[in-house]
């Protein structure tokens, strides 16, 4: 059998307690559960009474002239929405007066979803639409990477798509992706409303920034503000990202120890030193941080505000700098190595070129080495800087292209033909979309009908020769069963059958033989 593998690439807190202490702490945090989960159902079902009262008021002066009485009808919109959201949230509406006027302005639009709550993680990745180059598949690939059931269970990734016209598009790549972690609950992709923002025309500009931006900037801090509001109630702790970076394999228990390690009190674990990438929070301490952002969203870039908060939270104005600084650092505690990387270049900014790299990243090494049998390897895909097709089979690097298109093809031929035994052939690895794996046999000369048997499918032609379908990609993988009655095998290809909207990276080729 010859398996081909093109392979893609919480806060768990430890305590010293007795068994007993153990079991009470249990016992009163499963008592406090229950009694916010029964508060949270009485709220509901006292909104839905009230909405539902307003809708009959509605309903009976539809046809009212009233200015009073219609005036009277929108203070009470207001009031039934305003019963609905957690006690922090009303904040906004002091910090964001113009929401008074829009009854949904502050909801979600859930695109992708099961909604799941309490669970250890929630990730925050913000996209927007760039003028070039896209990341986010690639992004969600190498988070996604050796994801472990466990982890998967325990895990909400959310995408907050900014741009109000880009949702479908990226809506509809990351369900082609990932419709399995779109179905588990893993992935939600929401946007904002679109009168969430209030006018961004007039701003003042500051520090030497253009008009741009300053708008650019303003509008990042409440994405941020946003997102992070959404993801407060879904989990314990919460990991800021974006979404034109890659993550090592095993960034998820790397978290898990360094947090568990803390013996004081933090407020951000930095797992990156680059502006927002990789900074983790506590969900608790979610509504005081997005207070702030909004008391001073026009004023400042988010990672400036941030050092503000902690330097209100402890430094002493009657001491020094460096005082102040060393107190700041026991509550911003940086990791190293780091585990995210900045790989994009193209700015959410119009315009910026961002070559931003994080130095104490390291070597990435988001590809695994392999034995491969000695064979010519050849790609009609566009390939991006060094990461070649030649590089990933040796085991040297990754391969990472452009956006495939149809007839775009990868062709691994063998320099001597492999001998197939019954099994199976396997394709895990980075999403090629409408893909098809096909083979080669070394004999050509097998009769048309015996193999149409063998694999009930059609065939193509392969130059001169015929070269036989074995399966497409579903969800990342591609599997066909070999009879042994095709013989040798002379190449192997990956044909793509149509466009695809996203980048391809593969991060693993595997030529395996086994004697069943």
């Amino acid at each position: 059998t010859h398996n081909l593998s093109l392979t893609f690439p919480l806060l768990w807190v430890s305590c010293s307690c007795s068994g007993n202490d153990l079991d009470m702490y249990q016992s009163q945090f499963l008592e406090l559960r229950q009694r916010l989960l029964y508060a949270e159902k009485e709220n509901k079902k006292r909104s839905e009474e009230l909405s539902h009262a307003l809708d009959e008021i509605k309903h009976v002066v539809k046809n009212s002239s009233s200015n009073r009485l219609h005036c009277w009808l929108f203070n009470l919109r207001v009031y039934v929405g305003l019963l609905k959201l957690p006690v922090h949230l009303t904040n906004m509406y002091y910090y964001l007066p113009h929401l008074r006027e829009y009854e949904d302005a502050i909801f979600p639009n859930v695109i992708f979803g099961q909604q799941r709550t309490g669970v250890s993680l929630v990730m925050g990745i913000p996209t927007v639409k760039r003028e070039k180059q896209h990341y986010l598949i690639n992004t969600l690939h190498s988070l996604l990477y050796e994801f472990s059931e466990e982890q998967k269970n325990d895990s909400v990734i959310i995408i907050f798509v900014v741009n109000a016209e880009y949702v479908n598009s990226v809506a509809e790549s990351v369900k082609t992706s990932f419709p399995r972690e779109i179905q588990s609950g893993v992935l939600e992709v929401i946007s904002p409303p679109a009168s969430y923002y209030p006018d961004l025309s007039n701003l003042k500009q500051t520090f030497g920034d253009s008009e741009d931006r300053v708008r650019w900037r303003t509008k990042q801090n409440l994405d941020y503000s946003f997102l992070m509001l959404y993801a407060q109630p879904k989990g314990t702790f919460y990991l800021q990202l974006e979404d034109d970076i890659i993550a090592k394999p095993d960034y998820i228990q790397r978290i898990k120890n360094f947090a568990a390690k803390q013996s004081q009190e933090w407020m951000i674990l930095e797992f990156s030193q680059l502006g927002f990438i990789g900074k983790l929070f506590k969900s608790e301490d979610l509504p005081l941080i997005v207070d702030f952002f909004l008391m001073f969203y026009k004023d400042k870039p988010i990672d400036w505000l941030i050092d503000h908060l902690l330097w209100v939270k402890v430094c002493n104005p009657e001491k020094d700098a460096i005082h102040c600084e060393k107190e700041k650092a026991k509550l911003r505690i940086r990791a190293k190595p780091s585990l995210f990387q900045h790989v994009g270049t193209y700015s959410s900014l119009a315009g910026k070129i961002q070559n931003l790299k994080d130095k104490d990243f390291g070597k990435n090494v988001l590809h695994k080495a392999h034995n491969n049998p000695p064979a010519r390897v050849d790609t009609s895909l566009r390939i991006y800087q060094k990461y070649t097709l030649e590089k990933v089979y040796k085991g040297k690097d990754c391969l990472w292209a452009s956006a495939p298109v149809a007839g775009d093809y990868i062709s691994f031929t063998f320099l001597n033909p492999l001998k197939v035994e019954n099994g199976n052939m396997e394709h895990p690895g980075d999403k090629l979309f409408n893909t098809t794996v096909e083979v080669l046999p070394a004999d050509v000369s097998l009769s048309f009908p015996t193999v149409i048997h063998i694999f009930h499918s059609n065939t193509c032609l392969y130059g001169s020769s015929f070269i036989f379908y074995l399966g497409a990609f579903e969800n990342g993988i591609a599997e066909g069963s070999i009879n042994q009655s095709i013989g040798k095998i002379q190449a192997i290809r990956l044909s793509v059958n149509s466009d695809s909207p996203v980048w391809a990276i593969l991060s693993e080729v595997s030529m395996l033989i086994k004697v069943i």
